[in-house]
């Protein structure tokens, strides 16, 4: 059954730097912060958050529904969605704008520094969510503010469960805001660090904010992740990665596999597990959308 999937579709210019961020940052001097990465590796990837999850739970066989926005630049992007069979009846473009573009630099330890720019990504308000009999499923993943935010309210006036996923939109958001989303999601799925900024927003606790839903799940990178569930926290352990390649991603990745096994109705942490199987599998290639997923690799 199709699933929709709100957020962006971008480009990723990818840059990989060689040594540590943190040896040419001095934490005494960011006040006068001015550094240069020499980043040998360049390359351009098809990204966004939607554009990925929906690879994901494509490879997965399930259905994606993108719903975003692309620029005057953004054919290239839906012939490829065509070409792999997602639909593309939710993707707009908005003509004078560019496509949403992620710069991504990526350091030895797989620590990222991220310069965006939204683009036609700053009108995915104007696309809006309808009932709709075959729908049976949606997420709300980072997207232009106003978008996010009326999205939600549409997902619940339709009756159409959701996840709320803010990822690197959180900060967009104040702890009023936070806590209406959580009030109309049906689950809420973010990595440790946001976890941390929603709670301090919402002034609420993850074991509150998991009782408000049918679950929380918070990803914990190579140490696996938490599904939290009417108060009570489960620590789905991590899967290790044949090759650490690259992170970009990886995330998307295990929200795909998220939404495949929500929409079959698994209990949220086997949905976890096969998160953590599929990010871990997409860790080992370069990009968010160059992998492929196999029952006999992944056991789904």
């Amino acid at each position: 059954m199709p699933a929709v999937i709100c957020g962006s579709l971008a480009f990723d210019t990818i840059m990989t730097f060689e040594g540590r961020f943190a040896e040419q940052i001095l934490p005494d001097q960011l006040h006068i912060l001015n550094v240069s990465f020499l980043v040998p590796a360049l390359r351009r990837e098809f990204g966004g958050c939607a554009g990925n999850i929906a690879y994901g739970l494509k490879q997965l066989g399930g259905t994606p529904l993108p719903m975003a926005t692309v620029g005057s630049d953004g054919a290239d992007y839906v012939a490829r969605l065509d070409t792999l069979g997602i639909s593309t009846e939710f993707i707009r473009e908005v003509p004078d704008a560019y496509t949403a573009q992620a710069m991504i630099m990526t350091d030895r330890d797989n620590n990222q520094i991220t310069a965006f720019h939204p683009g036609a990504m700053g009108q995915a308000h104007t696309t809006t969510i309808q009932a709709r009999a075959d729908v049976v499923i949606g997420i709300i993943s980072p997207d232009g503010r106003d978008a996010m935010l009326q999205h939600a309210e549409q997902f619940k006036a339709a009756g159409i469960p959701f996840v709320f996923d803010p990822g690197q939109g959180l900060p967009m958001f104040d702890g009023k805001d936070l806590a209406h989303f959580v009030e109309l999601a049906t689950w809420v799925t973010v990595n440790d660090y946001e976890a941390k900024l929603l709670c301090d927003r919402t002034d609420l606790s993850c074991a509150e904010i998991s009782r408000k839903v049918e679950g929380l799940v918070v990803t914990l990178g190579g140490e696996g992740c938490e599904v939290w569930v009417a108060g009570e926290k489960t620590l789905v352990p991590p899967v290790k990665a044949a090759e650490v390649v690259d992170p970009t991603g990886c995330g998307d990745a295990f929200r795909g596999a998220l939404l495949f096994g929500l929409e079959k109705g698994w209990p949220l942490v086997r949905c976890a597990e096969l998160g953590n199987r599929v990010g871990a599998h997409k860790i080992s290639y370069r990009g968010g959308q160059n992998y492929t997923l196999t029952s006999d690799k992944i056991g789904f």
